[in-house]
């Protein structure tokens, strides 16, 4: 069985046009768009707060900041995967300030297979904070109906005098009974007791 291949979106941000090109080229359609670039720190911001992208490559520096903070942000304030290019001269100098923040970064110039390899990792990472969004976001859910149901046992305890574990089964057969989740079930408990 073949396994379908996700777009990932790309934010390119670099002040050379002709790096963005080269690098769109390394890019295939089929695999990787929409592509996006930015020739500013500045410009590539507003873009980030339009919408979010999977993977940002930013070939350092920009004219209005060298894009270290921009690469830490997008690897903190959103999901996506953020790869810095630096002089080769600079790269044992920024390079454990950036690891430590998730940054990748990488010496200009690359070859073909390097930025290839990179890419793939970059693609890895994305697919891994992918599945802990969504486990993180299935915890959030669970975590939301305890506190619902927590909250509607105290309401049938203050409102009905039933003990704790006399609430838990009301609520328990009033979901089974109504066929709903408890999490529903807790919201109409709430409606009729708060």
């Amino acid at each position: 069985m073949t396994e379908a291949r996700r777009m990932y979106s790309v934010l390119l941000v670099s002040a050379s046009e002709k790096v963005n090109d080269a690098l769109k080229g390394f890019l295939p359609r089929e695999r990787f768009g929409p592509v996006a670039a930015a020739g500013t720190v500045a410009r590539a911001r507003r873009m980030l707060a339009e919408r979010d992208y999977d993977l940002v490559i930013i070939n350092s520096p920009l004219p209005d900041d060298f894009g270290r903070k921009l690469a830490a942000d997008v690897c903190t304030g959103s999901e996506g995967v953020a790869l810095l290019l630096v002089r080769s001269d600079l790269y044992d100098q920024v390079r454990p300030g950036m690891t430590s923040q998730g940054v990748l970064v990488a010496r200009r110039p690359l070859e073909r297979s390097a930025l290839e390899q990179i890419l793939e990792a970059m693609c890895s990472i994305r697919e891994r904070l992918r599945r802990i969004r969504k486990k993180t976001v299935s915890l959030e859910e669970r975590m939301e109906e305890i506190r619902l149901v927590n909250r509607a046992k105290w309401a049938l305890i203050s409102s009905m005098q039933m003990t704790e574990e006399e609430a838990h089964r009301y609520i328990q057969k009033q979901a089974m009974d109504l066929c709903v989740s408890k999490k529903e079930a807790a919201e109409m408990i709430l409606r009729t007791y708060s």
